[in-house]
């Protein structure tokens, strides 16, 4: 392990955390969930001995500003630069699963794709390429305990980045459905003392403001003056966590360059997503207000982000030299559907 991570050698966990503000004004809009809405709840509000504050002042009012499945996409879509369709030059050689069509025109690609390996567009189209290649390096895993080890090789050799952000190969044919590797990094933002910010508006029609149902020109069909209703939050505080787990990945076994290189893969990730991912959506456009620093252990110094590209160059050359990667950084797998008739 790099020099700047041997403070982490006997750690279990590296946790992390940033306090955020909005970049303007105070009003946020938190992540919604169907038939759920925000996810508002109460967290008990730590109290001194001699405390006596009443039952009710003893908690907190709590809100999930951006839930850990969500952080993770953000923090997987800071790699990618849509613009050139490709890794971002940081992490160039990195091994990943590319799909493209029968003309070969990029439609997707594993470190994109929400379920990484186990995409449709990977695993379930009429090329099967790769899934009999996982397949065959699976093979003995049919029956009794998943090596999770030898997995944890072949997802680092194919697709790097899945290593780090869990994967669920729920195939029937590959090891009976079985294959599964959890998050090693994983992330969540909060905010406390929160209070709803309520306000609203109206969609005008200049034309006709009124309506004619008769004529089907309604609310329904956007026609006519449409009021509406928002909830945004405003908070005492926002804080952004981040949690490495370090045991899982030394679990793997995968060896000194590859810790290396998924060490500074996750805190380059964390890195990026501070200072270019906060734009969440339209209303909650969030700064970092305090640096991000560990909490524990909390004697360590998280490298920065030109200090974490230095150390994914060389580390990602020492992977490539111990045969880790895939020969050819991108497998490129060509996606047509079952059900698409061959015109060939």
């Amino acid at each position: 392990m790099a020099d700047v991570f041997d403070k982490l050698k006997d750690a279990p966990r590296l946790l992390m955390q940033a306090t955020l503000r909005p970049l303007q004004g105070q009003r946020f809009q938190p992540t919604g969930f169907a038939d759920l809405g925000p996810a508002q709840y109460k967290a008990f509000r730590e109290k001194d001995s001699g405390d006596n504050a009443s039952h009710d002042d003893a908690h907190v009012e709590m809100l999930l500003v951006e839930s850990p499945q969500s952080v993770a996409n953000r923090l997987e879509t800071v790699c990618w630069d849509r613009l050139k369709g490709a890794l971002v030059p940081e992490l160039s050689g990195m091994p990943y699963v590319q799909v493209n069509s029968p003309s070969n025109t990029p439609i997707t690609n594993s470190i994109l794709e929400a379920h990484r390996l186990n995409s449709p567009y990977i695993l379930e189209g009429k090329d099967t390429s790769f899934r009999e290649m996982l397949k065959k390096e699976l093979t003995g895993m049919e029956k009794g305990p998943v090596d999770i080890a030898l997995l944890a090789k072949l997802v680092f050799k194919f697709d790097t980045n899945a290593v780090l952000h869990g994967l669920f190969l729920a195939k029937p044919d590959l090891a009976g459905g079985r294959l599964r590797m959890s998050r090693i990094l994983s992330g969540f933002i909060e905010a406390s003392d929160v209070q709803t910010a309520a306000s609203g508006g109206v969609k005008n029609d200049h034309v006709n403001p009124g309506k004619d149902e008769a004529a089907g020109m309604d609310a329904s069909a956007g026609f006519g003056n449409v009021p509406f209703h928002r909830s945004e939050f405003t908070a005492k505080e926002l804080v952004a966590y981040f949690n490495l787990d370090l045991s899982q990945l030394r679990g793997y076994g995968l060896g000194a360059a590859a810790e290396t290189f998924l060490i500074a893969l996750a805190l380059f990730k964390i890195r990026r997503f501070l200072s270019t991912g906060l734009r969440l959506r339209t209303a909650c456009d969030l700064e970092v207000k305090d640096e991000l620093i560990a909490k524990k252990p909390s004697e360590y110094s998280l490298p920065d982000e030109k200090e974490l590209a230095g150390l994914l160059k060389s580390s990602l050359a020492e992977c490539k030299k111990a045969k880790l990667f895939a020969d050819g950084p991108v497998t490129t797998v060509i996606y047509k559907n079952k059900t698409t008739e061959d015109t060939e």
